[in-house]
């Protein structure tokens, strides 16, 4: 092995990002192309009484304008989602099909132009008349008429969690926390907005998509137009940010694809801004209520958690509040329950962290009201309720560290010494708080067979492929170190390709999966045509290792050696040439292990948060924050740092920052734009420290990667809550985090002896 794997190597598509060299799905220069704006509705409920397009179709430079009256009809919608290797849909929803206006946004019309400009210019004179019902957008408004799914999350988890008998359990407790919280709608906002380019050659349709999943977008679209997915080709080479707003395929994509089969020109659709807050769903709006009952010695008895949140007219989707927060701790009795409320929204998706960044948050915020009432420290109350099984099923998890990441983690923060008693540290007149909390996220396999092609050549070079793409994480350079680590080969002598449904498919590589699950089917590539030719060399009698066992044979630097014995061996290239080959080729394929594996399957960490709270104006600064997590095998501790640094300042964002507030007065989010909707800039990043713990995991796969895309947020957001709870003596129960809430329970605010008055959330 060339021991490639594990290197802190700096990422190979950096300097054709840096150059521009680099095109993203935006930047295909294709002759003739047109560009396409989309009309969103501006009523968020009713119908559509009449549509004037002659203007529009008069304005210059237009080639096209398309409305429910003379939109195609698409096939049925498939069932949303299907990760694990079918079509995944954003909604089961497709626009234009008729006069019913579900959301405000939903398109109602698309009008394409030889110009971008011409597009826009045209599309603001499309006269569009309603007949406007009344809307449902917030939990409040449909409180009432609550519902319990059977199944959330795109049907892939059940709405409801129990085990034991939590009745029971409240009743052995000594002591109860009973804590509401609230939590305002996210968005995301990638760098790069949702982008398609469409051509149609005959019947053949190629498209260039801004996705994070390549063979879902083809099967989507070939679903919907009722086409083979073979006339269907998607190229994704670089895509500037995702964080789940691209898992899901939304109707864009498709709506794209019928412009320019309507122009008959290729056609580019580039979101505007504004358009990203009702095309490709978000985090929803949602309230969770967490019960805690604990014995004197801070033993859990039972955990009660609900969740109420909005969803679309119709899927019933939510966050899974409960998967990690239910499994974190060893508790006989635990209840989840989501109920949905409908209403005059898109269907709301995976964001970063999808449901554990906002569960995970409510229950260790919980946890650390539980220590302060206890009087123990929150480090210890969690280290007296940790377990090495799964409490849902009693299987041992497939890999640990959660005691090793507490460890390391306070060690680096400094937590020895800490005074437990808020408002105990001050620095002139900012009030100082510590927080911690544990972070944890599942190893889901929902995924299907992965395949990739590994082709070493005469000359010792290499290309590997596979259909998967490189949206920010450093796919790219992590699975070259994998294929030369698998071939034993130099790293600058493996190109690795990708991006294109053409390759060897593999599936949509989200929920942190996508480094288990490429890196496994590159791995299997690569070694299989390593033990190709280590086969060919020992039955060689020409050979220097004519009759070795093939298992003593190792490979570094391109050539086959006994292991312990450097001098007896040959290159690739060598043994190449004398059986004149000019190349060797092996498709290597991995199947995730069965769902009902018998180990629990979790990445842990622990956050920690240094915060300072302004005593006269509420402001929050956070200085400090350590991170410790045990991803299983570390592929490139320099880019799995940079995802969890980005994960914990997403986290701190989170917590103070981030939120879309509805207008129920018009049904439309009231800050849709980049200059209402607040995300950190660099000054407010803190110092950041991350912590890599390997654990040795000999289920997730051959290599033993468990994947570090989402964790660092969660955990994050409750660190930071519970550091400003030890600055100030206030339980936040709602985000982002408002001044306005802190103020009056400052030590000079108004009410400073209402330390632990709470807003009221009713």
């Amino acid at each position: 092995m060339s021991g490639v794997i594990g290197q802190a190597v700096s990422r190979i598509d950096g300097p054709a990002k840096v150059t521009g060299s680099a095109h993203y799905s935006g930047e295909i220069a294709l002759p003739g192309l047109a560009y396409a704006e989309i009309v969103g509705a501006r009523v968020a409920s009713g119908r559509i009484t009449s549509i004037d397009t002659a203007q529009a179709e008069d304005a210059e430079g237009v080639a096209g304008i398309l409305t429910h009256l003379n939109m195609p009809k698409v096939n049925n919608v498939p069932l949303l989602p299907s990760l694990i290797g079918g079509p995944a849909p954003g909604e089961t929803f497709f626009p234009m099909q008729d006069d019913v206006v579900h959301y405000a946004g939903q398109p109602v019309a698309i009008v394409v132009a030889d110009g971008l400009e011409q597009a826009q210019h045209a599309a603001t004179l499309v006269q569009i008349s309603y007949a406007e019902t009344p809307s449902i957008t917030t939990i409040d408004q449909g409180r009432a008429d609550a519902y319990e799914p059977e199944k959330i999350f795109g049907g892939l988890m059940p709405a409801q969690t129990r085990r034991g008998n939590v009745e029971d359990g409240f009743a052995a407790a000594d002591l109860l926390i009973d804590a509401p919280f609230r939590f305002a709608a996210n968005h995301h906002n990638p760098i790069e907005a949702l982008t398609t380019t469409a051509v149609w050659d005959g019947d053949q349709l190629t498209l260039y998509d801004s996705c994070q999943g390549i063979k879902a977008v083809q099967l989507t679209v070939a679903a919907l137009l009722g086409l083979s997915p073979s006339k269907i080709r998607v190229l994704t080479r670089y895509v500037g940010g995702a964080f789940g707003a691209k898992a899901m395929v939304w109707p864009h994509v498709t709506l794209t694809a019928l412009a320019a089969q309507y122009v008959r020109r290729p056609v580019r659709l580039a979101l505007p801004r504004g358009q990203m807050f009702t095309s490709c769903g978000h985090r929803e709006e949602q309230e969770q209520h967490i019960e805690l009952g604990a014995t004197s010695d801070g033993k859990l008895t039972a955990i009660r958690h609900h969740k109420i949140s909005i969803t679309s007219p119709f899927d019933d989707w939510a966050e899974p509040a409960f998967g990690v927060a239910s499994q974190l701790y060893a508790c006989p009795g635990f209840e989840g329950v989501h109920r949905l409320v409908r209403g005059n929204t898109m269907t709301p998706t995976f964001t970063r962290g999808p449901g554990e960044a906002v569960g995970v948050f409510t229950l260790e915020c919980a946890m650390d009201e539980l220590a302060s009432e206890l009087g123990i420290d929150p480090i210890e109350l969690r280290l007296r309720n940790i377990t090495d099984v799964d409490p849902n099923t009693g299987h041992p998890w497939s890999s640990y560290g959660l005691r090793e990441c507490f460890e390391r983690g306070a060690r680096r923060f400094g937590w020895a010494g800490r005074n437990p008693q808020p408002r105990s540290e001050r620095h002139g007149n900012w009030l100082i708080g510590t927080g911690m909390a544990t972070a944890g996220y599942p190893i889901a396999f929902f995924m299907h067979t992965q395949r990739a092609r590994a082709h070493l050549y005469a000359d010792g070079t290499a290309i590997v492929q596979t259909a998967t793409q490189e949206f920010g994480t450093g796919t790219s350079t992590v699975m070259t170190q994998v294929a030369a680590d698998g071939l034993g080969i130099g790293l600058r002598d493996v190109r690795f390709e990708f991006g294109d449904t053409d390759l060897p498919n593999a599936g949509s590589p989200v929920g942190s999966n996508g480094a288990m699950m490429v890196s496994a089917a590159v791995h299997n590539a690569a070694t299989a045509v390593r033990d190709q030719l280590i086969t060919l060399a020992v039955s060689d009698s020409q050979s220097p290792l004519h009759g070795a066992d093939p298992a003593g044979v190792v490979v570094a630097g391109g050539r086959m050696t006994l292991a312990g014995d450097a001098n007896t061996g040959e290159t690739y290239s060598s043994l190449m040439q004398r059986h004149i080959m000019s190349d060797a080729e092996a498709i290597g394929s991995w199947d995730p292990p069965p769902l009902d594996t018998p180990h629990g399957l979790l990445t842990f960490g622990a956050q920690f948060a240094r915060v300072a709270v302004d005593a006269d104006l509420g402001i929050i600064r956070v200085r400090h924050m350590v991170g410790a997590f045990a991803p299983g095998r570390v592929l490139n501790p320099k880019t799995a740092r940079s995802q969890l640094m980005g994960g914990m300042l997403w986290g701190m964002s989170q917590a103070l920052l981030e939120g879309t507030h509805m207008d129920t007065r018009h049904g439309r989010w009231a800050n849709a734009s980049l200059g209402d909707y607040l995300v950190p800039v660099n000054a407010d990043a803190p110092d950041v420290d991350v912590e890599l713990i390997e654990v040795e995991d000999h289920v997730t796969g051959p290599l033993g990667v468990k994947g570090v895309g989402e964790i660092g947020q969660v955990g994050a957001a409750a660190a930071i809550a519970n550091a400003v709870y030890h600055a100030t003596g206030y339980r936040v129960r709602e985000l982002p985090i408002a001044v306005e809430h802190l103020l009056a329970h400052l030590p000079s605010g108004p009410a400073s002896a209402a330390a632990g008055a709470q807003p009221d959330l009713t």
